[in-house]
């Protein structure tokens, strides 16, 4: 497979051993470099309310480029390692965490195809919350919701288009609340 650009969004609001969240995210982007991975370009660092509320502490969040050779399936298994190097267990679904990796888009593909990601896209927020798909979906089919995946985003990439929805990060922004966008406050 070729060279692709890959955006991700980047989060954490526990501290490891080593530092805390904005630390981590910096040290995980690291150890993708390390695994052959083009960490093209990296977006402010910010914080962000915890997602849902009261969950935990408030995250750092961030959005980063990338360009690999990997498939999307193989992408996602060195992000999910690279988590694990930094303590990350997937025990609860939005739990607290000390760093979570998120595939939002490979390009303009779309994983596994439409009428799968306009089912999870469409999900209540209850269902969000109680189900997981048991595949990745691309694009991340909450992006367009999130104003801390949308701010970062729209550092790095403000121009790069929802293959689904044809609209641009800038765009998808520009339709959340003013309250939502001014929750995510540059570090």
């Amino acid at each position: 497979m070729s060279n692709q650009t890959c955006l991700i969004a980047l989060g954490g609001n526990i501290p490891t051993a080593e530092g805390g969240p904005a630390h981590t995210l910096k040290e995980g982007l690291k150890s993708l470099a390390r695994r052959d991975i083009e960490v093209k370009d990296v977006s402010r660092f910010y914080a962000t309310p915890c997602f849902p509320k009261g969950a935990g502490p408030d995250y750092v969040n961030a959005a980063a480029v990338l360009v690999s050779d990997h498939t999307p399936e193989i992408l996602m298994q060195v992000l999910h390692e690279v988590e694990a190097e930094f303590g990350r267990a997937r025990e609860q679904r939005w739990g607290q965490r000390t760093l979570d990796l998120d595939l939002l888009a490979v390009e303009s593909e779309i994983w596994p195809d439409e009428d799968t990601h306009r089912a999870w896209r469409d999900l209540s927020l209850q269902d969000q919350m109680q189900n997981a798909p048991d595949t990745f979906i691309l694009p991340h089919p909450r992006l367009q919701d999130r104003a801390f995946v949308l701010v970062p985003l729209a550092d790095i990439a403000p121009d790069w288009r929802h293959p689904i929805l044809n609209r641009s990060v800038r765009e998808m922004l520009a339709c959340l609340s003013e309250q939502d966008i001014a929750e995510v406050v540059p570090l």
